[in-house]
């Protein structure tokens, strides 16, 4: 019978170099980590020396130096280590730390003695449960390992059913998003009795090329390089649709989630996609393991506010972000109009007939008047409810993914500019001009955008407007008409599951 898992809080190292050495999973347990993921081993026979350098900062937001790199890329293999010294560590972290979990992550060629060997002397040694790798993007699979077994379903399901078939601890399955349907390599895993899979593995790829044509990381004198695993912030969007679609295709099925979580906000989405726990690499790597503390003090408040959204005056919160006050460069602003009825702006004769009109108030409320807050007015909760449990939010935003014949383009919204957050900038209407729909109108006077009836929702001015909520999207008042380029334009009326669509 399978030994179920409780773990003392939903944060784990993910099998990378933040787990190493024994040494590291023993101080990441003394921060408060909940579980540790073991660098993963294999057997002697296939020991391995790594290259150098071998992980990079990423180039996916530009060029970013410093800590907050948003993703690494890395060519490092398996554990160097022999896997008796891991049997031993195993041994040592759960007598020294009982209520913490340990994972063994081991690694084998698609040979059924060499997996029940590994998962019989990790289950002895004392491991919580063990996450097979049939992942790794580099150098691993070019051995018959990692990647070469985790894209081929039945290669996946004949090696579930070896291990879950040895041992009695839970069995993980480390999927690889480098597949066309990592469900179907789930099922696969499903099917050969594992308990439940880790997702996401690194994406492969190929990080940057110099102007000389050389890649980084370049080994040797001859600078050569390789397709390596990408990490961190960028493989996020990849992460969370590969664990909602696996938790919608098997509801109930254990899944620890790996792909970007640097934040307790972050692990409450992958939370809400399905997953159970969270894994945490490059965001230890852009900082140490003190992390943990923020991540679980994070979690729980906003499990606490869910249960006790906080006063809002008919505006939400995000998450423990309170509603964005009117305000420019961060001072309170109450909205003034010009004899023409434009709004006034803040630059010009503009900002000194702004001034005009706020001395004429304060001369008519009183030196003290000043433009009030909108965030603060509302009385505060007397009774707190309790707060949400880590199950009770698992899995919560399932329902509301899945296809696109499922959206409804009869509900369609439109872009709405608030001129007294607007800094005028033109980022909105330059977007909107030249990648959108041309609806947005730039007054040459006063520098103020408008929004024409010609929007048609898409979203880009929200995406590029440079001041938060300074841009919404609002319900479309007026009839939704597609301008179709040729023939009559078609006004929607159609539901998107409509067989016309």
């Amino acid at each position: 019978m399978t030994i179920k898992l409780k773990f003392p809080n939903p944060f784990g190292l993910a099998s990378a170099p933040p787990t190493t050495s024994a040494a590291m999973c023993r101080r990441a347990f003394e921060q408060g980590w909940g579980f540790v993921v073991t660098k993963t081993f294999g057997l002697d026979k296939d020991l391995v020396t790594n290259v150098s350098p071998r992980i990079v900062r990423g180039t996916t937001s530009g060029y970013n130096y410093g800590p907050q790199q948003g993703a690494f890329l890395n060519i490092e293999l398996i554990s160097e280590k022999r896997a008796e010294y891991w049997y031993r560590s195993i041994r040592e972290l759960k007598r020294d730390f009982p209520n913490q979990v340990v994972i063994a992550s081991i690694m084998c060629a698609a040979i059924e003695e060499d997996w029940k060997e590994m998962a019989a002397k990790a289950e002895e040694c004392g491991s919580d449960a063990l996450e097979l790798n049939l992942s790794c993007p580099h150098g691993m699979g070019e051995s018959g390992m990692g990647l070469a077994c985790g894209q081929i379903p039945d290669l996946v399901e004949n090696i579930s059913r070896w291990v879950s078939e040895t041992v009695k601890i839970p069995v993980f399955i480390k999927l690889t998003p480098n597949i066309t349907d990592i469900v179907e390599i789930a099922a696969a895993a499903h099917r050969g009795g594992a308990a439940g899979v880790s997702a996401i593995n690194t994406v492969q790829g190929l990080m940057s090329l110099k102007a000389d044509a050389t890649a980084w990381p370049a080994i040797g004198t001859e600078k050569r390089t390789t397709y390596g695993g990408v990490s961190g912030n960028a493989t996020r969007p990849m992460a969370l649709k590969a664990i909602s679609s696996i938790a919608n295709k098997f509801p109930g099925f254990p899944i620890l989630g790996i792909g970007g979580v640097d934040s307790g906000e972050v692990a409450l989405q992958f939370l809400q996609a399905g997953a159970s726990v969270v894994q945490v690499c490059s965001a230890v790597q852009n900082q140490d393991f003190t992390l943990i503390e923020d991540y679980a003090t994070s979690l729980k408040t906003l499990l606490y506010l869910r249960a006790n959204p906080p006063p809002n005056c008919g505006q939400l919160w995000d998450g423990q972000s309170p509603p964005t006050p009117k305000h420019q460069k961060g001072k309170p602003v109450m909205h003034l109009t010009g004899d023409d009825n434009k709004t006034l702006g803040f630059f010009g004769p503009y900002k000194k007939e702004r001034e005009e009109k706020l001395y004429e108030q304060r001369v008519k409320n009183g030196p003290l008047w000043n433009v009030k807050s909108e965030t603060d007015v509302a009385p505060a909760n007397d009774a707190p409810k309790p707060a949400y449990r880590i199950n009770d939010v698992i899995g919560g935003a399932l329902e509301r993914i899945g296809a696109y014949k499922k959206l409804d383009n009869t509900q369609q919204k439109v872009a709405l500019i608030d001129d007294d957050m607007c800094i005028n900038c033109g980022k909105c209407y330059m977007t909107c001009n030249d990648s959108g729909y041309q609806a947005i109108q730039f007054d040459a006077e006063t520098h103020i955008p408008h929004v024409t009836d010609d929007c048609t929702g898409c979203t880009l001015c929200v995406s590029v407007c440079p001041i938060i909520d300074c841009i919404t999207m609002v319900p479309k008042k007026i009839p939704h008409i597609v301008k179709r380029g040729w023939g009559e334009n078609t006004p929607v009326f159609a539901h998107a599951l409509s067989p016309m669509q």
